[in-house]
């Protein structure tokens, strides 16, 4: 303590001492408060594994407000094919006008697939497609096959040093791929798999985007549980649909607009309207 209390009487100044230590519990009351009326920092983020063609899934994206943050460009299954596809360009051009950032599909078959044929999808997204950014699908999880994804991220950086980078193991990977990709998908799968994750320790020590969560075969009953467990999880992306099966994300979810606005109340502090979460709160938890 500095200031007039140093001077006062060892009674008075005892009393002067409780009645500060008293005050600092409801200090923190309103610290909290006021932390949780505001918008709630790291908030998730839409993004989108839009593996369908251009027509009304992409248009409804686009138009969305707001648009979401990432919308990843599949072209072939497997990357971006050997001439580019016009109806894909004009698409591209929308999306990134409206301010969402596309990122390239390049499957790496869990370090199979060969190098040179994914940094040929590197180079043809960008002459093509005007997209830098790429997702690496089906990425191993363990640290025996690093160097195949090192020299992957770095090929892409080399081609443009502000490339964003995902990797998709679908699971927590190896510590050593956090030095490799932007952002992981650290978890896609069901929504009755996502309801039992448990999320490393270490998970903690870095922003919450650094990490992406995809919950699929999620009723519309669970849609605001999921987004507060991807937000209580850290996860700094987010994409919940109601698809299941082989492709679950051959379409937008049939809830989008409602996915979509409560992410958004959700990270202006807001509370969503019932109509949009009607489970609210979350049964045994909060954000």
């Amino acid at each position: 303590m500095t200031g007039p209390v140093r001077g006062l009487p060892r009674r008075r100044r005892s009393r002067v001492l409780l009645a500060l230590a008293a005050l600092l519990p409801l200090a923190a009351a309103l610290t909290a408060i006021k932390m949780l009326a505001g918008p709630a920092p790291g908030c998730p983020r839409i993004d989108v594994p839009a593996y369908f063609y251009p027509g009304a899934g992409w248009a409804r994206a686009v138009t969305s407000r707001p648009v979401p943050a990432i919308m990843i460009l599949d072209v072939t299954s497997s990357g971006a094919g050997e001439v580019p596809n016009r109806a894909y360009q004009a698409t591209v051009r929308q999306a990134q006008a409206a301010g969402i950032t596309i990122l390239g599909y390049a499957s790496t078959d869990y370090a199979r697939r060969p190098a040179a044929a994914v940094e040929a999808d590197v180079r043809h997204y960008r002459a093509w497609y005007g997209v830098t950014g790429i997702f690496l699908d089906e990425a191993t999880a363990g640290a025996g096959q690093v160097g195949y994804y090192q020299r992957l991220t770095g090929y892409i950086r080399t081609a443009d040093q502000g490339a964003l980078v995902m990797l998709n193991p679908g699971t927590y990977p190896s510590r050593q791929y956090m030095a490799l990709g932007d952002v992981v998908l650290a978890y896609e799968g069901s929504y009755a798999g996502y309801a039992r994750l448990r999320v490393p320790g270490w998970v903690g020590r870095y922003p919450a985007a650094r990490f992406s969560h995809v919950v699929y075969a999620t009723p519309r009953a669970d849609l605001a549980t999921a987004l507060r467990l991807a937000a209580a999880r850290r996860a700094g992306y987010v994409y919940v649909t109601n698809q299941a099966g082989p492709n679950p994300y051959r379409s937008l979810p049939r809830y989008w607009a409602a996915e979509d606005a409560i992410v958004t109340a959700e990270c202006r502090g807001q509370r969503p309207s019932r109509a949009l979460a009607p489970d609210w709160p979350v049964p045994g938890g909060t954000w």
